[in-house]
């Protein structure tokens, strides 16, 4: 079909590059509203990516109100949406706010508080996540390793209220449906992102980088909650 082009993207972010080409593309005027997009595969030819990429784009696209499917393609909604009506995504948007208020400070003290033997267990533990993992497996590790860096941090009362926030993230339905989509290859694309980032926010606790320890942290969280809301679509 004639339409715009998309060139290769960046392996770094790609499923977000994708889904702002798109949103560029939807501003500018070259897919006005009520355009059906291009197909999954003529869209992965063009970004030069894998399916799941594509997919976990139109999720996105899908959860922001941009593009509706019709059949079995998307289009460009007609109108968008001023504001969420959902109330599972202000659910999660709460829940997101609270842990990134306590997450990113708790990054930032465990870089200069951990002594030396939580460093090296936050170290093996980061060590030990890989993108292979098992999803039970992985999310038991997630758990352990988020609350060893509330340990690290040295304020035994944030710890304990961190733990209560975390384990509201943990026990929402929208968390089990990252894991539970039906489409094994976007789990694995999910663990593996986790899993890096895990290793990025160890990385720089162990280093004593307080500042890099914080973006790692507040980066992961935006990843996080981003994959939650759109799988609500």
């Amino acid at each position: 079909m004639n339409g715009p082009r998309f060139g290769p993207v960046s392996r770094r972010t790609v499923s977000e590059e994708i889904r702002d080409a798109l949103l560029e593309s939807m501003a500018s005027g070259l897919l006005p509203p009520g355009t059906r997009l291009p197909s999954e595969r003529a869209l992965c030819e063009d970004f030069g990516v894998a399916r799941t990429s594509v997919r976990e784009a139109m999720r996105s696209l899908l959860a922001l109100g941009r593009i509706r499917k019709i059949g079995n393609r998307f289009h460009v909604m007609e109108t968008f949406p001023e504001v969420s009506v959902d109330p599972r995504v202000n659910q999660v948007r709460e829940l997101f706010e609270c842990r990134r208020v306590m997450e990113v400070a708790i990054a930032r003290l465990a870089a200069v508080r951990a002594s030396y033997a939580e460093r090296a267990e936050l170290r093996r533990q980061a060590e030990s996540f890989g993108g292979d993992m098992a999803v039970e497996d992985f999310r038991r590790a997630d758990r352990h390793f988020h609350l060893t860096v509330a340990r690290c941090c040295g304020n035994p009362m944030l710890q304990e209220l961190y733990g209560k926030v975390l384990d509201g993230v943990l026990a929402a339905e929208e968390f089990d449906a990252i894991f539970d989509t039906g489409d094994p290859p976007a789990v694995r694309e999910v663990i593996e992102q986790s899993c890096a980032a895990h290793r990025r926010i160890a990385e720089a606790i162990v280093a004593g980088g307080a500042e890099r320890a914080s973006r790692s942290a507040e980066a992961h969280l935006d990843e996080v909650e981003r994959s939650m809301i759109a799988r609500m679509a």
